[in-house]
């Protein structure tokens, strides 16, 4: 038995080191660390991925899948679903770091088990729900960018980058306390305030500074 981190990162400076690191602050002990670098997360399903079609073809029952988050697992409410449903198929728990939730398709109980499917799609659901919201805002951060001449003024250069916006905008939206965004993605609670307060002004300052 093993217990594999699943990481997916899209920029440069999203790193697999930062995710680790959240999973073993957590007090998860890491065996391996299966990654998709510069995959997208919209376009492609999860057993399309390199990294996601490795993955489902290594485990073993009794392994541990660590990820992040739900929406690690795939483009949208049918992918994640399907993905840990095939890896609880296969004997695997599905375990996530942001809020510890845990899922097992060890139970024989038919209530249990009706509950933890409930969970999974309402997980999957809510974040299908937040990556929407992020494209949402990142479409009006640009469309505003656009209509800002910033080459006459740009105004002052963000202190948060392009991952650090994402990570932020989801974490608050699983409800995270702005203290604990701040802390784990290194910025201070008045730059997550603004993001939180506006999500297009934060994205648009990102866009004039091409970040």
């Amino acid at each position: 038995m093993q217990t594999i981190l699943y990481a997916r990162v899209s920029t440069a400076d999203q790193t697999i080191d930062h995710q680790r690191a959240q999973a073993e602050a957590a007090g998860i002990q890491i065996d391996r660390v299966i990654e998709d670098d510069g995959v997208s997360g919209v376009k492609t399903t999860f057993a399309d991925r390199p990294g996601g079609a490795r993955l489902l073809d290594v485990v073993r029952e009794g392994d541990v899948v660590i990820v992040r988050w739900v929406d690690r697992l795939g483009r949208d409410y049918a992918d994640v679903t399907d993905t840990i449903r095939a890896l609880m198929r296969k004997g695997v728990i599905v375990r996530t770091v942001i809020n510890a939730m845990t899922f097992d398709g060890a139970t024989s109980d038919p209530m249990q088990a009706a509950v933890r499917d409930a969970l999974i799609g309402f997980m999957a659901a809510t974040a299908q729900a937040q990556a929407e919201a992020t494209k949402a805002a990142q479409a009006a951060g640009i469309a505003h960018a656009r209509a800002t001449d910033d080459k006459a003024y740009r105004g002052r250069k963000p202190s948060y980058t392009r991952t650090q916006f994402d990570a932020i905008c989801t974490a608050l939206g699983h409800g995270a306390t702005v203290s604990d965004v701040a802390r784990a993605n290194g910025v201070t609670r008045q730059t997550v305030l603004r993001i939180r307060d506006d999500r297009a002004a934060a994205e648009a300052a990102l866009e004039r500074w091409a970040m």
